[in-house]
Formats: structure tokens, sequence, C-alpha cells
């Protein structure tokens, strides 16, 4: 089973959100529908900008753990190594 740790964005320069699911085409359409009330559907948090894929649970919570103590500046650099323009990258993970 895979296990992904991914970050959203409202927009470029916008609210971060990083998180940790086993199913990561559910999750994001969780928040992207906001059936989930909380942070991502307040700020209104849904583009998917950035996410890295574990086969081990243990070490995906431990990144995401990681990188959620990181500064702004440094998650920024995160996405914009793989994804500079900041492209909803949704539509590549649905089938």
């Amino acid at each position: 089973m895979a296990y992904y740790v991914y970050l959203l964005a409202s927009r470029k320069d916008g609210a971060l959100y990083i998180g940790v699911t086993n199913d990561l085409v559910r999750r994001v359409y969780e928040h992207r529908t906001k059936s989930v009330p909380g942070f991502t559907s307040r700020y209104n948090i849904a583009k998917l900008v950035w996410f890295e894929v574990y086969d081990d649970p243990v070490a995906a919570i431990s990144r995401e753990k990681e990188i959620k103590k990181w500064r702004r500046a440094w998650k920024i650099e995160l996405v914009e190594a793989e994804n500079p323009d900041w492209i909803d990258l949704y539509d590549s993970i649905t089938p």
C-alpha cells in the first residue's frame, strides 16, 4: 500500500496545508468539495501542488511532521523545485 505526504495551497502565495493519507485521490477530493469542515474548507485550500509517495506509513507520518515544522519559505522551495508554476496536480492523479 502507498502512503502520501501532500501539500495543498489556496493559490500561489496563499495559505498552505500539509497532510498524509493512504488514498490521495479521495483525500484531495474531500478537500476540494469541502466535505470535512476545518482549516482547508475555511480558507479554500484545495489545489494539490506537491506530493511524495512512501511504502511505509511511519516514514510518511515522520516526513509530514518534519515538513510541518519547516518555515514557509522552505515549503515554497519544495513546491517550486518540482512545480514552479504551482499547477494543480489533481488531474494528473485521477483516473
